[in-house]
């Protein structure tokens, strides 16, 4: 065979070849992985922990803060009702007030991470493993410690003394609706009163001035005069390790945090952090490889002084600074799922129509 007749006929070959493949186009070895995270607005990780995963597999990580985790989780509902691709690979955020939304609304693919048998079972509430469980934290009330000392007033010590008129006008709270620590505190107050009482508190509340606010960012970084002192209100709805970050950042060394949380019984709520790989991802490998990053010992060892909340791998080492200034209740309150699952919307529903008409 000439050398023409050769070279032709590896050119036909490779031609019919091309023709009768896929569509779809093949990844060439090494190419790099664009992967997009939905988030909340307050997510956070160290650039370096961050960089080693994406140069050891070849992946770029685009984040996609969408607000507050319910705003968040309302754009992925609105994006699968109307039959689109999601916007993202994977939804970092999702907690527990919000994961039977999720999980109805079919959002998630199913992903039996490894790491998931080191995890305790308290934190795995999806047995089909579509949402797992990345860290947690308790959802309380921050105070303005010299604030209350310069007016002479009481700390509370529970729920219920929040309604006398001594403590007007001093909370701020954010709407369920679209805040997750909003409707983890609004759990907590039907936990505490239960489905026949918990509205009659809330009344109390709307009566001695409570201030709502729709995100948690606006709610402590605007109302609250604990972090900013620009704040008229001396109580917030916050976390029990944002004293933490108050004490560990404050632009000068202090010897205490100005802040502090109110962890009586049944005055926090247990909120768990979820990830999932959003259902009709194109980058179903590298959004594994994403979620076995998040259960890491790198990543979590870097949650707490990132996003303030407490890993749920046993083995993940806590900073000491994180642990001695964080004060974790010792009875939070708690509802089970499958309640907050069947009454959630009724519950929202009922506290928007009481306390924002």
């Amino acid at each position: 065979m000439s050398r023409k007749i050769l070279v032709f006929t590896l050119f036909v070959s490779l031609l019919l070849t091309a023709c009768t493949t896929t569509a779809s186009p093949t990844k060439v070895p090494g190419e790099l992985t664009t992967l997009t995270v939905m988030t909340h607005d307050s997510f956070s990780v160290s650039q370096q922990v961050l960089s080693a995963f994406e140069t050891s597999n070849n992946i770029k990580v685009n984040f996609f803060k969408g607000g507050d985790t319910g705003a968040t989780l309302n754009r992925l509902i609105l994006e699968s009702l109307s039959g689109r691709t999601p916007s993202a690979d994977v939804f970092f955020g999702l907690d527990n007030t919000f994961l039977s939304r999720a999980l109805e609304q079919d959002l998630l693919e199913p992903y039996n991470a490894p790491q998931l048998a080191k995890i305790p079972a308290e934190f795995k509430l999806d047995p089909e493993n579509r949402a797992l469980p990345v860290d947690y934290g308790d959802v309380c009330i921050n105070y303005d410690k010299a604030w209350f000392k310069q007016n002479d007033l009481p700390i509370p010590t529970s729920l219920a003394d929040l309604t006398d008129p001594q403590y007007a006008n001093l909370l701020v709270v954010e709407n369920p609706a679209t805040s997750s620590p909003g409707l983890a505190f609004m759990l907590a107050t039907i936990a505490e009163f239960g489905e026949d009482g918990w509205l009659e508190w809330w009344q109390a509340m709307k009566t001695n001035g409570v201030q709502i606010t729709s995100d948690w960012e606006t709610a402590y970084y605007t109302y609250f005069s604990g972090s900013s002192g620009r704040g008229a209100q001396p109580m917030v709805v916050s976390y029990a390790s944002s004293p933490a970050a108050e004490f560990i950042y404050a632009e000068t060394e202090l010897s205490e945090s100005p802040t502090a949380s109110l962890t009586g019984a049944g005055m926090c709520w247990r909120q768990i952090e979820f990830a999932g790989i959003l259902k009709g991802t194109k980058n179903r490998a590298a959004a594994e490889k994403f979620i076995d990053f998040l259960l890491s010992q790198p990543f979590q060892e870097d949650v707490p002084m990132q996003m303030f909340v407490f890993p749920v791998l046993p083995e993940a080492v806590i900073p000491e600074a994180f642990q001695k200034t964080v004060e974790s209740p010792e009875q939070p309150a708690s509802l089970a799922p499958e309640l907050i699952a069947s009454k959630r919307d009724a519950w929202i529903n009922a506290w928007t129509n009481l306390m924002l008409n």
